[in-house]
């Protein structure tokens, strides 16, 4: 097992292994363990939640594009209701036709993709 050499008081060097060594992969789970202290899985537990954490995120970021572009074209009206802390989004009804076209085209190029 390799071993991790101190560089510094507040900066260590990380392992070498066969396997490319991600540092974001190894904060994440040790910021986990940080913030759950108590907490003790197995490696199979442990990739299990990480890959769950990391799709959400993944999804959260894609979804925040596509609302965003959404927002921007006018299909969907933002809101902030008094005391909300997140904005909320619903479809802009004079946009409503336009968007069935949108998807409708969608679908039809989804279609000739696969067909």
């Amino acid at each position: 097992m390799a071993t991790i050499l101190q560089q510094s008081a507040t900066e260590v060097a990380l392992p070498r292994h066969d396997t490319e060594l991600d540092r974001e992969v190894v904060r994440q789970v040790l910021g986990y363990f940080v913030r759950n202290p108590k907490t003790a899985d197995t490696l199979e537990g442990i990739a299990r939640w990480r890959l769950l954490e990391e799709r959400v995120q993944k999804s959260l970021r894609q979804t925040e594009a596509a609302i965003d572009w959404l927002v921007e074209q006018g299909y969907l009206e933002q809101a902030r209701p008094a005391g909300a802390k997140e904005p909320i989004f619903k479809l802009n009804p004079a946009r409503h036709a336009d968007a069935v076209r949108l998807l409708d085209k969608s679908k039809a190029r989804k279609a000739r993709k696969t067909g």
